[in-house]
């Protein structure tokens, strides 16, 4: 009797191959299953334990990046790929895309570095590479700020953690400072007395003490213009209400010094002509 040989030795193969591959098929789609189960758990444990939205939705993505990493590595052992050789090729992959894209792992550290030192967070209204904006969502690339004409700014976090920042919303109270300008002529004592009963009269500006407010209105002459007498009243307010008293003050300023007769004096010049008959 004669055996063909080849055919046993598909028929090995596709016995022992055919079923590794058949557990491999079904431990990725036991194993996604699952993966996505604990995700969604530890998403929604991240959300109750750290307050900060922006950190929880990173740390949840990275671990469920990391899970499903860690079930593509067991996946390909069933199939009998051998794992210390896939980790290096991970690890070449990982050096190639690395130099390929420096400038997006440039923007993933400093999302990193943003996210662990908050300078700023969502909902606070900030200042960086010349643009002003609150903040509306810290990605892990990229920060999106949305300004008071409500456009949408786009900025990689490898430059916000690399440039300056103002932060206008952490603090809870700032310093609301106008100076208004008056000629020469007109009396200093009383444009001071019209800013500070101006002031202090306005609901929103805070009292010594009020919010650890250091002090109460401070009237102050600061320079003496080309045209004007400059006089600055500083003043406290809560955050969100700075610019509530800045807008106020400076309409209720115009129409007290032109109730008491004292001038803002604007640009003026003086032309000659020559007449040469």
């Amino acid at each position: 009797m004669e055996f063909d040989l080849s055919k046993i030795k598909i028929e090995e193969l596709v016995v022992t191959y055919g079923l590794q591959v058949v557990y491999a098929l079904v431990a990725l789609i036991i194993g996604w299953i699952i993966v996505g189960f604990i995700s969604s758990l530890i998403k929604k444990a991240l959300k109750k334990g750290v307050p900060d939205p922006a950190l929880s939705n990173f740390l949840s993505s990275i671990i469920g990046v990391l899970l499903k990493v860690l079930l593509f590595i067991v996946v390909a052992s069933i199939v009998g790929i051998d794992t210390t050789s896939f980790a290096a090729i991970i690890g070449a992959a990982g050096l190639a895309i690395g130099l390929a894209l420096q400038g997006s792992l440039s923007n993933f550290a400093g999302g990193v570095l943003i996210i662990l030192l908050k300078p700023y967070r969502i909902g606070e209204f900030i200042e960086a590479k010349g643009m002003l904006g609150t903040v509306k969502e810290i990605q892990i690339f990229y920060t999106l700020l949305n300004t008071t004409d409500n456009k949408l700014i786009i900025i990689p976090n490898g430059e916000l953690s690399n440039s300056p920042i103002t932060n206008y919303s952490r603090e809870p109270i700032r310093r609301v400072d106008i100076t208004i300008g008056i000629g020469y002529g007109d009396d200093i004592k009383k444009a001071k007395e019209i800013m500070s009963k101006s002031a202090n009269a306005h609901p929103l500006v805070l009292k010594e003490g009020e919010q650890k407010a250091p002090s109460n209105p401070i009237i102050v002459v600061t320079s003496l213009g080309d045209s004007s007498v400059n006089i600055a009243v500083r003043s406290w307010a809560k955050t969100p209400d700075y610019w509530a008293v800045h807008n106020d003050l400076i309409e209720e300023l115009k129409y007290k010094m032109d109730e008491a007769g004292i001038e803002i004096p604007f640009p003026q010049r003086t032309v000659w002509m020559k007449n040469d008959n």
